[in-house]
């Protein structure tokens, strides 16, 4: 269960409650479907059935943008696809990434041929590329040049490993770098954040690749048994002769090291993503931002030094998620955060780490870029008596099972379940 994962962690019980009846509104409000067409409708139908992470958050922004950010996302998911599907031949799949934006004004164009999990945006993409066509022209100039900028830029990367840190980089550029660009763009065609938002790619772009980083990191293991591998040759042939080695019990002070060098490498885009979020004005689209990224640097402070990086599925509580998606909704509260996990981070640095000192020297800009006391750095941990753990353990595990038989009726929940 769950709940009991955050028997340590008191907030998160509470927090899995309070979201489980409904306070998951006060982040994601409830759209009106009935309102729309049925293909923006199957649109979003495809958003939740292929975004485990950015559905409910693109379903909470304001207006026009949240369809603009919809499509982006299911245009860029099909590019993706595409890219994943190892069934493809690179006679077919390179033209088709290079080509894919001009997809976008062909109505009956679809692709049949996808053995991924998510082939239905594929199979059903004149759906998705109606909807486009109905965005405004802002919205559609900016979709197409990022979907035509990604897919070359994938195409690039097809025939070739990801070598040295500054081609990790570009990868992440443009299969990420690019989206957070795209996004912020789009944020200033609506309106709703200033210019300057989507005219600083530097920091758009950082957004992107602190995300993708982490997920990069994190996926070490199924990446490498699927025959893929996305961490630089630079980092990980100071410690193996192959990448997949680094997950032999015999490699694993030498795994640690690499880890943690590729961590460290990620931390230095937080400074960015504080600087952006800082300019961000619109409530929903702050928490949009936001609460992806503060997901991103508590899922590298699990990795940070974790061996189960190279032995199986490292993920962050459900609890633990639910309590900074409820949280990250002002920027003093991402600082705080941010500043936290920094100091997790800081305590699992190892005397003997290869990369000790630029660790210790990021974290020290991170720390000053939160510029919070020292006190504030320890606001969100609670420290629990034996006794109270047993009586937490006791009355949570009831009430959870209380809850789930009936939280389908409490009102506005059943969506999000």
């Amino acid at each position: 269960m769950d709940i009991l994962k955050s028997l340590g962690h008191p907030e998160e019980i509470f927090n899995l409650f309070k979201f489980k009846m409904g306070g998951c509104r006060a982040v994601m409000p409830k759209l009106d479907y009935e309102s729309m067409s049925d293909s923006l409708r199957t649109c979003y139908v495809y958003l939740n059935q292929t975004s485990r992470s950015f559905a409910a958050v693109i379903q909470a922004l304001d207006g026009e943008l949240r369809h603009a950010v919809c499509i982006f996302y299911l245009v860029l998911r099909a590019l993706d696809t595409v890219e994943d599907d190892m069934t493809i031949s690179l006679e077919k799949k390179v033209p088709m990434l290079n080509n894919f934006h001009t997809y976008l004004y062909q109505e009956e164009w679809c692709f049949t041929e996808s053995h991924e999990k998510d082939r239905q945006v594929l199979e059903d993409f004149p759906t998705i590329s109606l909807e486009f066509r109905n965005l405004a022209q802002e919205y559609r100039d900016v979709i197409s040049d990022i979907c035509h900028r990604m897919g070359v830029g994938m195409a690039e990367f097809l025939e070739k490993k990801v070598g040295s840190v500054k081609e990790w980089d570009l990868y992440c550029h443009y299969v990420a770098g690019l989206v957070g660009i795209g996004l912020s763009r789009l944020f200033s065609a609506s309106q709703l954040e200033d210019p300057e938002v989507g005219q600083d790619t530097e920091l758009a772009n950082s957004m992107g690749l602190f995300l993708q980083k982490t997920n990069i990191i994190r996926d070490y293991l199924e990446d490498t048994q699927e025959g893929r591998a996305f961490w630089p040759k630079e980092a990980w042939s100071q410690f193996a002769s192959r990448l997949e080695d680094l997950a032999q019990p015999e490699k694993l002070e030498s795994a640690l090291s690499c880890l943690n060098l590729l961590v460290t490498d990620a931390l230095r885009h937080v400074p960015d993503v504080i600087a952006y979020l800082s300019r961000l004005r619109n409530q929903s689209v702050f928490n949009f931002c936001a609460i992806p990224q503060v997901m991103a640097i508590a899922t590298l402070s699990t990795c940070y030094n974790n061996p189960m990086v190279f032995q199986g599925v490292v993920k962050i509580r459900k609890g633990q998620a639910v309590t900074l998606m409820m949280e990250a909704t002002n920027m003093r509260a991402v600082q705080t955060i941010i500043a936290q996990y920094s100091q997790e981070i800081l305590q699992k640095v190892s005397l003997t780490d290869p990369t000790r000192d630029k660790t210790l020297h990021i974290l020290a800009v991170i720390q000053e870029k939160s510029a919070l006391p020292q006190p504030d750095l320890s606001c969100r941990n609670h420290h629990l008596s034996p006794m109270y753990l047993s009586a937490a353990m006791l009355v949570a595990a009831l009430s959870w099972q209380y809850l789930s038989t009936t939280a389908a009726q409490a009102q506005g929940t059943g969506d999000m379940q």
